[in-house]
């Protein structure tokens, strides 16, 4: 049989005769150069040949002298040069002042004594100052003082709101309206007592405000308190899912070694009733076209327990599962 257009790994004819020759040949010479190097006895190498520097690593250091540093002369001193004598300053004599002048005596002039006024004349300015400035607005700031004192800031209303201290007796009005001699108007406190009670309505009505707005939020949380007594929190829905997907995952990978391209999404809508059962199952969106699998899928999800809940409405969820091979 002719093996010379065999496999390379195919045993050849007399292949096996060929090796137990080579090795028999090879063994002994192997044998002999061994046990003749073991026999050979070197002479020990003496000690100082051993410590003694090869002459590659050899290197010739020469010391580097430094030279000697010159002697500079020593400088001669200088002579001292004689000082100037220090010559007296002469002080400037002080200039005599001149005497001021004495003050010439003042005329005394005689004080006119002050004509008094006519009654006529003091009738005509009283009549005069109670036709003009704010003696004439003597029904307005009645009117005005009336609502400063309907304004009431004492009773706090919110947590954030301080009480506001107003006098209790303002008798601006009264002293508008009085028919005694007047010495004239304070119009600092005239406008101290106006800026106070705008900024007292300024301040009830930003009070009202804040209570408002307190009222709209309490409403708004009463409520959201209410309906999320009545539903389920997405948050226990989407724990209760999640603990079921791998069910789902496993009627997926079955049918996915019937057909292996198998892959898409599918989203069930569930019908969730107070005991926490799943009434109905119907699939809303799929991209599978394997109504098979989504009916298996439907099945699985009609087992799945909720759980009871007293006084809950009956629930709706939708859910994507994203099925993909690998």
């Amino acid at each position: 049989m002719d093996y010379r257009y065999g496999l390379p790994w195919n045993r050849e004819r007399g292949e096996r005769k060929r090796l137990l020759a080579i090795g028999m040949g090879i063994v002994p010479l192997f044998l002999a150069f061994s046990t003749y190097v073991t026999l050979i006895e070197l002479p020990e190498q003496d000690r100082q040949e051993k410590e003694a520097l090869p002459p590659q690593l050899a290197k010739l250091i020469i010391e580097k002298k430094e030279p000697p540093k010159p002697v500079l002369p020593e400088p001669e001193p200088e002579p001292e040069k004689p000082k100037p004598e220090e010559k007296p300053v002469e002080q400037a004599k002080p200039e005599p002042q001149p005497e001021p002048p004495a003050p010439k005596p003042e005329p005394q002039v005689a004080e006119k004594p002050e004509p008094e006024p006519e009654p006529q004349d003091v009738e005509k300015a009283r009549e005069k100052v109670k036709n003009t400035g704010l003696l004439a607005m003597g029904k307005e700031l009645s009117k005005l003082s009336s609502l400063a004192n309907s304004v009431k800031l004492d009773a706090p209303v919110t947590k954030t709101a301080e009480p506001i201290a107003r006098k209790t007796g303002d008798t601006l009005a009264a002293r508008a309206n009085s028919t005694s001699k007047s010495g004239g108007v304070d119009e600092a406190q005239l406008q101290r007592e106006t800026r106070q009670v705008a900024l007292a309505e300024r301040q009830r009505a930003a009070v009202a405000e804040a209570e408002r707005v307190a009222a709209a939020k309490e409403e708004v949380r009463r409520e959201q308190q209410q309906v999320a007594s009545r539903t389920r929190s997405k948050e226990e829905l989407k724990r209760t899912m999640d603990a079921n997907k791998a069910a789902i995952y496993s009627i997926y990978n079955r049918e996915l070694r019937k057909k292996p391209s198998l892959q898409g999404s599918i989203t069930p809508e569930l019908v969730i009733e107070q005991n926490g059962s799943v009434s109905s199952c119907s699939v809303v969106e799929s991209t599978l076209n394997e109504p098979t699998l989504e009916r298996k899928i439907c099945n699985r999800l009609r087992l799945v327990d909720f759980g009871a809940r007293q006084g809950v409405d009956e629930t709706r969820l939708r859910y994507s599962f994203e099925l993909m091979s690998g």
